[in-house]
């Protein structure tokens, strides 16, 4: 799926699918942007935290695209 996307996956990639996946079994939900983002600071940390990293990683809508290569269902709110 993700050289459907034009993605070659990394350790970073997978740290985010891991947080995600992690989101949805708290939640029942994949997150929106927003919630990532909040997400991703509390688990890697300030400097990955930031959309601007989730989008350089998965360009477009980083949680529509995280959430489909975690396997999970598209965010609410997603377009």
């Amino acid at each position: 799926m993700a050289e459907e996307e034009g993605i070659t996956l990394t350790a970073e990639h997978w740290e985010l699918i891991e947080v995600v996946r992690a989101f949805y079994q708290r939640y029942e939900m994949a997150p929106a942007m927003r919630p990532l983002v909040k997400a991703t600071k509390n688990a890697l940390g300030e400097e990955k935290g930031r959309s601007i990293y989730l989008m350089q990683l998965f360009p477009g809508s980083p949680a529509k695209r995280i959430a489909r290569l975690a396997g999970l269902p598209k965010p609410t709110n997603c377009l």
